[in-house]
Parts: C-alpha cells; structure tokens; sequence
C-alpha cells in the first residue's frame, strides 16, 4: 500500500515567560506609533531650530501666546543641555523605538540584553523628559507644544516597556515585589492616568492666573 499522505503538523514552541508577557499587542503598536509621534515632534522640532538659528527674528510655528511658546524655550540653554539641540537626541531615540515597534509587529523577538538596553534608554528618557518639565514650568515658564507632544509618548513608552520587563523577569524581582507588578499590570492604566493628571494639575496651577485671562 502507498504512504499515507498525512502529514503531522508541528508548532513552534512558546518562548519561555510569554505566558507572562503583558499586552502583547499594545507594547508593539504603542513603540511603533509613540515613537513615530516622537519622532516627527523632534524633526519639527529640529526644523524650527535651524530657522532660528538663520535668522534670530524667525517666530516660530509653535509660538501661540506668551505661555505657549516654542521660541521663548527654545532659546535658552536647557534647549541644548548636552551641548546639542535636544531635538537630535528625540530624533536619534525615537527612530529606534519605531523600529522596535516595527520589528515586534513583524514577529521578531530579542534576548534579555536587548529588552535592557531599551530599559536603559527609556529610562533616561522619561528623566530627562522631567527635567524638561520642571524647567519649563518653573525655570522658563513657558510650553512648547511640540515637547509636550514627546512628553505624552514617553511616558506610557517608559512604563509599558517597565512593565514588560518586570514581566518577563528582564528586570530581577523579589516575592513581595512581584505582588506589587502583578498589581501594577493588572491596573496599568491607573498609574498612567494619575502620573497624566498629576502633571496636568501642574501646568494648569503654574500658568492659572493666564488661562483665566482667556475667559
């Protein structure tokens, strides 16, 4: 009698910790389409600067009003902090976030070194981010659109990338702590929302007495 012509069909084994990866579709959508907006605020950004730099008189497209107000930010020295422009650092960044992003879509997967390497890049991202805060609202009192477009993706970049590697155990955790992350993803959008309040909170207080001119 011929073969039989079945043929046992295989799967590719499941890597080990997905079971306990968390939002496996977010985190890729999120780097791809955070960093992208990341990246174009940063171009922007870049664009406006060289302007600037020709000619001292040019008002930049973001400048609005006295508190919204991208040339008033972008001519002082925390503009350039490394002694660059800090949009280069958002476009050099948020470039390899998307292509992260990108790449997870794709179904490529990286080793623990890789997920540290980007812990360590978000990670200074979100505190260079609120060190820009804190001398926008308290130092040069004022906002500049685009930057507040990279601080509203860097954020929930930084703390769902956190989250993953806590998850998959790229970050080391102890038992008790292991409640607290379990928790912490279980309610991710809670800390999210009260850290997006809390700021708001903050530029709503320091520029208060302007926005009740607006009424």
């Amino acid at each position: 009698m011929p073969p039989s012509s079945s043929r046992h069909v295989t799967t590719a084994p499941v890597p080990a910790g997905a079971a306990r990866t968390p939002f496996p579709k977010l985190l890729p959508w999120l780097l791809l389409v955070g960093g992208a907006i990341g990246l174009i605020a940063a171009g922007v950004l870049t664009v406006e600067k060289i302007a600037l730099l020709r000619d001292p008189a040019y008002i930049p497209s973001c400048s609005i009003n006295p508190i919204l107000s991208c040339g008033s930010v972008m001519t002082k020295p925390q503009a350039e902090a490394f002694g660059f422009p800090n949009p280069l650092l958002g476009i050099a960044g948020f470039a390899i976030v998307t292509t992260i992003g990108a790449a997870l879509l794709a179904g490529a997967t990286f080793h623990r070194w890789f997920w540290l390497g980007l812990q360590a890049g978000v990670t200074f991202g979100v505190v260079f981010v609120h060190w820009l805060i804190f001398q926008s609202l308290y130092r040069i009192q004022a906002l500049c659109p685009y930057c507040m477009a990279v601080w509203a993706v860097t954020i929930p970049i930084f703390w769902y990338v956190t989250l993953h590697n806590l998850n998959r155990g790229h970050l080391p955790t102890t038992g008790s702590s292991r409640r607290v992350v379990a928790l912490g993803t279980r309610l991710h959008a809670v800390p999210l929302t009260i850290w997006t309040v809390a700021l708001l909170t903050l530029i709503g207080e320091q520029f208060w007495s302007y926005w009740r001119t607006l009424t």
